[in-house]
């Protein structure tokens, strides 16, 4: 399983197109082949800022989605209300720690 997350910051006047853009095409990502999960974060400090937090079946689900038209037409659409270059990065989980109640 591999996560990615995706930093991305607005121009203020723009969160808006960027949900539209989001709600316009959140449902196609997450029937992508090898999309799990897909959720979009605010960071609490800094309401311009967004962050997708997804998770891919593997580098290479994740791969195949970076390289389609979806993607493609998706993120031409959503970089250039960016105010500052978007920070991405993915991670292999290695280990989910469940909670155990400790008396």
């Amino acid at each position: 399983m591999l996560v990615r997350i995706v930093r991305m910051t607005f121009q203020e006047d723009k969160l808006a197109d960027f949900q539209a853009i989001f709600d316009a095409s959140k449902h196609l990502i997450r029937a992508f082949p090898g999309n799990r999960y897909l959720q979009l974060l605010r960071d609490p400090d800094n309401p311009a800022v967004r962050m997708t937090y997804s998770l891919w079946d593997s580098a290479e689900a994740l791969e195949n989605y970076r390289h389609s038209e979806l993607f493609r037409t998706t993120w031409a659409a959503t970089k250039v209300l960016f105010t500052e270059r978007a920070v991405a990065f993915s991670g292999e989980n290695l280990e989910t720690v469940p909670r155990i109640d400790i008396a």
